[in-house]
């Protein structure tokens, strides 16, 4: 539910301080912020140093469907960027976030010229279509419930917080049926734990 690539993350750091010329910079962005925007040209490439992303689609009819959360070493707009397409989602940062925004070029230029970043680059790409699939399939086999406990788990671990309105959007539901489904959960709980979970949220 949250994706992280440490590999990428270390090739970016290793690059960015032996090519301080390159052109990448470090950049913050404050919760809420939306860093790629759908339907826009990009820009820059960005690769998570620290803090949690949404990365969503938002339909014709007004709403939101979270594709993923994204932490550290995760790239963002890099299909944009090799297929030379406009964005096909937002990224917004949910915490505070620092990111390596990469030129479109210089990100170009790896991909054709550093085989080390492009079999990262390719292992990423490759891992999320198996975890796209599983997600998939998880949705299918599971309950609502189960996939609930999990996002709320997710927020204890990392310790951040995900609003009700992201949590229906990631499961695919309505608010209304997330509310029910919390409701539903609350009742049946008897995990002390978990309770601390359901006090927290907002």
């Amino acid at each position: 539910m949250l994706r992280t690539n440490l590999n990428f993350l270390s090739f970016i750091e290793g690059f960015y301080k032996e090519n301080l010329d390159a052109g990448i910079r470090l950049k913050t962005f404050m919760p809420g912020f939306r860093f790629i925007a759908q339907g826009e040209k990009i820009k820059n490439i960005y690769i998570v140093k620290d803090g949690i992303t949404k990365c969503f689609i938002s339909e014709e009819n007004g709403k939101d469907f979270i594709i993923e959360f994204l932490g550290k070493g995760e790239v963002v707009g890099e299909l944009e960027a090799i297929k030379k397409i406009n964005c096909l989602c937002n990224v917004e940062a949910i915490s505070e976030v620092t990111a390596y925004a990469i030129p479109e070029h210089v990100f170009l230029s790896l991909t054709e010229n550093n085989q080390k970043f492009t079999q990262i680059l390719l292992q990423e790409l490759s891992t999320r279509i198996i975890q796209t699939s599983s997600r998939a399939s998880f949705q299918q086999l599971y309950t609502l419930e189960y996939g609930l406990l999990k996002l709320l788990q997710l927020q204890f671990d990392e310790h951040f917080s995900i609003s009700k309105e992201d949590m229906a959007a990631y499961l695919g539901i309505s608010v209304r049926s997330f509310n029910r489904t919390l409701k539903q959960l609350k009742s049946k709980n008897t995990d002390e734990k978990l309770s601390r979970i359901l006090e927290n949220l907002r």
